[in-house]
């Protein structure tokens, strides 16, 4: 687990209400929150992170909740459906386990050589359970309602839907060393050998009615090892005609973003120095975490974010 293996860092999406949504991706679907922090750019609302047990790279799905968000609608130059790794012995628990809390679920149906299930959030962000032993060993969350033998592992990976398919595939091979591996209809199928966040396809779309707004995927981040292979990748990034962010400090990692020609958003962040720099990790996501340039202003954000609990 401690190798690094090119793949998804993490994925960020526009949410509405945060209570809502910590109450669904801790106490119905199991994850753990890993970071309780703000937007850093805009740090009167909030930024919530959930993840496996260890806040693994590859398992780290964030929101930036909007209380007053409206619906957003998905549509082409977007990441649109985020899959999510769990056990393939699991498959039966969770088929009950979703019909007892009420959610519709659509399979199981194949997906690249996989059995999975999707649902919506209640920002109705379009989610997949694919169930893939190859995450197993990455430890489920051990706090929550879902037993560990059955958690979420971390991604499996996303979808983008895109009006052409041939740049992005590029970027994906080129700066993220993934492969083509698989091709149905209108989707392509690219992996790498990460146990988690390894998987991408690739939708060709045409044209559609969309909108921003809860619910939709705000980036998608990719993994880069270190401080060093960050600088190559931007370096690559420069190469290929693109226009890529200075380095930023996120405090848990530094990033660089950059859009693609296809329109989504990408950010390419360190593993590193990871949740537990500035927490027990053991008590990871029990309280208010700033990074210590925002610390200053602590009193006022504080007065300015509604509760959260868990």
């Amino acid at each position: 687990m401690t190798t690094f293996k090119s793949g998804i860092h993490h994925i960020s999406v526009i949410a509405g209400n945060p209570q809502q949504n910590a109450d669904f991706y801790t106490q119905v679907l199991g994850m753990r929150l890993v970071k309780k922090s703000v937007n850093q750019d805009a740090p009167d609302t909030y930024h919530l992170f959930y993840a496996n047990k260890a806040g693994s790279p590859g398992s780290d799905l964030t929101f930036f909740p909007w209380p007053n968000a409206r619906q957003g609608k998905a549509g082409v130059g977007e990441a649109v459906t985020v899959s999510l790794a769990v056990p393939k012995a699991s498959k039966m628990f969770w088929a009950e386990y979703l019909s007892e809390h009420g959610i519709d679920f659509n399979g199981p149906y194949n997906r690249f050589g996989q059995e999975a299930i999707s649902f919506k959030d209640p920002d109705l962000l379009q989610l997949e359970l694919v169930f893939d032993d190859e995450s197993e060993s990455y430890p489920a969350w051990d706090g929550g309602p879902v037993a560990p033998e059955h958690g979420i592992r971390g991604f499996r990976g996303t979808t983008l839907r895109l009006r052409e398919t041939t740049s992005t595939a590029t970027i994906l091979k080129e700066i993220f060393q993934f492969r083509e591996t698989d091709q149905k209809g209108n989707q392509i199928h690219f992996t790498t050998d990460a146990q988690i966040g390894g998987s991408v396809i690739l939708e060709e779309h045409q044209a559609m009615p969309s909108s921003n707004g809860k619910g939709i995927v705000h980036h998608v981040a990719f993994r880069a090892e270190d401080m060093d292979d960050l600088a190559r990748k931007r370096g690559q990034v420069l190469s290929m005609g693109m226009q890529p962010t200075d380095l930023i400090d996120r405090h848990w990692f530094h990033s660089v973003y950059f859009r693609t020609p296809g329109g989504v958003l990408f950010e390419i962040a360190t593993d590193g120095p990871g949740f537990a720099v500035d927490e027990d990790a053991e008590k990871l996501g029990q309280k208010l975490i700033l990074p210590p340039w925002l610390e200053s202003q602590r009193n006022a954000i504080e007065k300015a974010l509604p509760p959260v609990t868990i």
